[in-house]
């Protein structure tokens, strides 16, 4: 009986990994992330002519060159964890395991097998040794809004019942955290409450575990995380009207390479001035620029919140979340930012509800 996973694996699917890993230390970073999308695996190993390993790319090393405003054009050796943790040829699956979880202060998803000369002979993900592998995190919903500004449509129903596609927007929020592994989803209501819990019943349809919270009067984004159950691990957090691509498994891992207290999903914006914006040092003219453009990272309205910040909430208080942020910054907390790359829309008004049907017909996301 074969004792190491090598000699378990299929020669063929295990070669064709690695041919969809494997990238040159030269090429862009704009080629390896379009090949991390098409690899399918959450990283890339970055490797010489002699296919020795020189480094590993992860979606938050792509996320990080995005905050730290990295030319895309530049080599992705550039991006990369030129130290990761590797295992050798015939290591055995528990031993696997265990450089998985106890390699880095995180947890790992990957591991690159290499041989003395570091040259790449293999590589093991989580997934090889689960066939689904849960996260320990509850997720919250959002899902209390009037939604005024899309009357009349929200007058009979709530906004996150309405449709996009064939399906209600929270729904689908809801397959997607189904499919991140994420299993205990908690759904904060107060307008039309009765409907979003008729149609999701206890979960179990949906293969998840669903729990209302209703607020009896609006608490905010923050104050109403008090009227969730204590559990040991993080909260993802998420505005009920938001249309996004975005793999929340990607964003639990960063948060927890990060060891943040919290994390928000930021996107970026950019604005061009319509004018010639003049710069004045007093009366004397220093520099003129033909309307330009200024880029920001704005709230998309996911985060992750270790329970240490929840504890910190004040009882039955409205807060919103840019009020708990703001308090944490200023006792020092670690607060960082995760750049959502994929698609994403806030569903907030008339036109916005019309671009999200035009997305979901154009393919861009699941129908």
């Amino acid at each position: 009986m074969p004792s190491t996973v090598a000699e378990r694996a299929s020669p063929t699917a295990a070669e064709e990994r690695l041919a969809a890993v494997r990238i040159a230390p030269t090429r862009s970073i704009t080629e390896a992330l379009g090949q991390l999308d098409a690899a399918g695996t959450g990283m890339l190993l970055v490797a010489d002519a002699d296919d020795r390993l020189l480094g590993v790319l992860t979606d938050g090393d792509f996320r990080r060159a995005v905050l730290a405003g990295t030319p895309l054009t530049d080599p992705c050796i550039s991006i990369a964890s030129t130290d990761p943790v590797v295992g050798s040829p015939t290591v055995a699956a528990a031993d696997a395991i265990q450089l998985m979880d106890r390699g880095r202060p995180y947890i790992l998803d990957h591991l690159p097998l290499v041989d003395q000369a570091r040259r790449i002979v293999g590589l093991l993900l989580r997934s090889d040794f689960a066939t689904e592998v849960r996260l320990e995190v509850d997720a919250v919903i959002m899902a209390g809004g009037v939604g005024a500004r899309l009357m009349p449509l929200t007058r009979s129903t709530p906004k996150p019942m309405l449709h996009v596609g064939d399906r209600p927007l929270l729904e689908r929020t809801i397959e997607s955290l189904r499919e991140a592994g994420v299993h205990r989803v908690n759904v904060t209501t107060h307008y039309l409450a009765d409907q979003i819990a008729s149609h999701f019943g206890d979960g179990h349809g949906f293969g998840v575990e669903v729990r209302y919270v209703t607020e009896e009067r609006p608490l905010g984004t923050a104050g109403s995380l008090r009227l969730i159950d204590p559990g040991t691990g993080p909260l993802l957090v998420i505005n009920g009207d938001i249309v996004t691509g975005l793999r929340f498994r990607d964003l639990l891992t960063y948060h927890r390479e990060q060891r943040a207290d919290l994390t928000i999903a930021v996107r970026q914006y950019e604005m061009q001035v319509p004018y010639g914006v003049v710069e004045c040092a007093g009366e004397r003219v220093s520099a003129i620029r033909e309307k330009p453009f200024h880029r920001f990272f704005v709230n998309a309205g996911i985060y992750v919140v270790e329970p240490t910040v929840r504890q910190m909430l004040p009882p039955m208080e409205r807060l919103d979340m840019p009020d708990l942020i703001t308090h944490l910054l200023q006792l020092g907390r670690k607060v960082v930012s995760f750049p959502v790359m994929e698609y994403w829309l806030d569903v907030g008004r008339h036109d916005d509800y019309q671009q999200a049907q035009d997305v979901v017909r154009s393919g861009i996301i699941g129908r």
